[in-house]
């Protein structure tokens, strides 16, 4: 078990939060989360010893071992991938480290010997002659084949180096797992594997994901980081941001009835204090509002942005017409023979091994890359209006965000513009900032900005969650839910795309699978699973 007792943060005079107490228990999975900046990463690191708190104290059963996911992707470079997992428990590879040495020595001595039954007494005590088997099949479980295990970390690519470090976070069944942003880089298959993982995991788990699938498929407990507090939950994330907007509905509702009394009880007292007759009955009044007790209801630090995308004009009947499209990269296929036409209704997620594919077919129907053979027309009505996942060539210029913006408009008006940018949280002096500072969330939601100012009517959604917080993945998936024209799109969140496609394409380097399914149903078709033996 681990807990924390009057835990308190402090930065100058900002506090992220205060007076918390909390314990989290063998069995159960734990998913904090907050508003950007809220402090769920600097918890994690609290807990771990990285850092330290202002006050309280962070206690840990004895002799349980705790594994963290490391965030340093270039830390274990000069060491072979098996070895890499391995390190993870800590304890068993000093053990191994110094049962090597000793063996390894020229003039083995009778206190070596003792030292090394001692160590190997020690070692079959945690089950290491299973060490390297239970590594591999870890290694394996997230995608990473046999050829690779004893390649050196700096052999791989960064995607791979990311699964590396969760097997060794994982590695040796430890008895508290802090992970945060597990599922970055991770395909949906790898991200089934993990849930399976820690559904079964009985010990300790505390996690910070955007991942709003994820979080619904492994917590059991929710811990909230909100005005300064934190405040823990049962149930998954979809349980509480139900019943937290229940609450506020609630409040609201209470809220609002007291202050229509309160109006009613000031209007009487303006229209009747200077009236005699009436005078009595005002001072009553008057006391009667001193006396009601409005609940202030706290402003949270999370902040729905308005996600609304308004066509300048409806799509016709045409919409786009895709045949035998091929693409390859510095002499890799991509995809091939993609033939497809798309209707007014459709919202299509497309799906593949490799997402450069995606990326690559999404650049070339907006016209930014050439397709190696093959043709695309859109219908004479359409508008596309382009998400990319790489954005950055779109903050070249040094300027503040309402110039940035500008350029993108018809229209030059500031307040025009302004508008849009408040309707993705920027407002005020945040306006001025320069965009050669801004966050990788900011760029996304200046990006979102500009698509909304684009009034296109079909839209392409390349990664459209990539740095965003859980709020803004909510409006922005609500968003294309009640969107009602064409749109293609792709994404590493589960839910996103469960939640908004109804057509499913998948590309690969033979051909590709098209079915009018939801992305749920595709992932378990069997009719999907036969064509991908066929293609492969």
């Amino acid at each position: 078990m681990i807990a924390v007792s009057n835990i308190s943060l402090r930065y100058g005079k900002r506090t992220l939060f205060e007076d918390v107490n909390l314990k989290f228990i063998p069995g159960n999975c734990y998913g904090v989360i907050g508003a950007n900046g809220a402090g769920k990463s600097t918890f994690l690191k609290i807990l771990s010893g990285e850092i330290d708190q202002t006050s309280g104290e962070v206690s840990i059963t004895p002799g349980e071992r705790m594994a963290v996911l490391k965030q340093n992707h270039y830390e274990f470079d000069a060491f072979p991938v098996l070895q890499t997992v391995m390190m993870g428990h800590k304890k068993l590879w000093k053990i191994i480290q110094e049962k090597d040495a000793i063996y390894a020595k020229p003039d083995f001595n009778d206190a070596d010997g003792i030292r090394a039954s001692e160590l190997e007494s020690e070692f079959a005590e945690m089950e290491g002659w299973n060490a390297e088997s239970d590594a591999a099949n870890l290694l394996s479980g997230l995608g990473i084949s046999e050829d690779l295990h004893y390649a050196n970390l700096s052999e791989l690519s960064g995607n791979q180096k990311v699964r590396v470090l969760l097997a060794q976070a994982l590695y040796g069944n430890p008895d508290i797992l802090l992970l945060d942003e597990p599922t970055n880089d991770l395909d949906v298959h790898t991200i089934a594997w993990l849930e399976n993982y820690l559904a079964d995991f009985k010990n300790t788990v505390i996690v910070v994901s955007h991942d709003r699938h994820f979080l619904d498929a492994v917590c059991t407990h929710i811990v909230d980081i909100d005005f300064g507090k934190m405040r823990q939950y049962t149930g998954n994330y979809t349980f509480w941001y139900e019943s937290s907007q229940l609450v506020l509905k609630q409040m609201s509702d209470k809220n609002s009835k007291l202050e229509d009394k309160r109006k009613q009880l000031q209007d009487f007292i303006a229209r009747f204090s200077a009236n005699a007759s009436k005078s009595r009955q005002a001072t009553s009044r008057k006391k009667l509002l001193e006396k009601l007790n409005i609940e202030d209801m706290q402003a949270s630090n999370r902040k729905y942005p308005a996600i609304i995308f308004k066509s300048d004009r409806d799509p016709g009947d045409q919409i786009l017409s895709v045949n035998n499209l091929s693409a390859s990269n510095n002499g890799k296929v991509l995809f091939k023979n993609v033939t497809f036409s798309m209707h007014k209704s459709d919202k299509i997620a497309i799906v593949a091994k490799d997402h450069n594919a995606i990326s690559y077919l999404f650049d070339i129907l907006m016209g930014d890359k050439q397709a190696d053979s093959g043709t695309f027309e859109w219908g004479i009505t359409i508008k596309p209006s382009y998400l990319p996942a790489d954005n950055s060539s779109y903050f070249n210029a040094d300027m503040n965000l309402i110039d940035w913006l500008r350029q993108y408009s018809t229209d030059p008006d500031e307040t025009f513009v302004r508008g849009f940018l408040g309707k993705m949280l920027f407002s005020g002096e945040e306006t001025l900032k320069k965009n050669s500072v801004l966050s990788g969330g900011e760029k996304m939601r200046c990006m979102i900005s500009r698509m909304m100012l684009n009034g296109g009517n079909l839209l392409i959604l390349d990664e459209p969650t990539n740095h965003l917080d859980l709020e803004s993945i909510t409006a922005f998936n609500n968003s294309i839910t009640d969107y009602k024209g064409p749109v293609l799109l792709t994404s590493h969140d589960h839910q996103f795309m469960q939640t908004t496609a109804n057509r499913v394409i998948e590309l690969s380097p033979s051909g590709i699978i098209d079915k009018q399914l939801t992305y749920d149903e595709f992932l378990e078709s069997e009719a999907v699973q036969s064509r991908r033996a066929e293609l492969a």
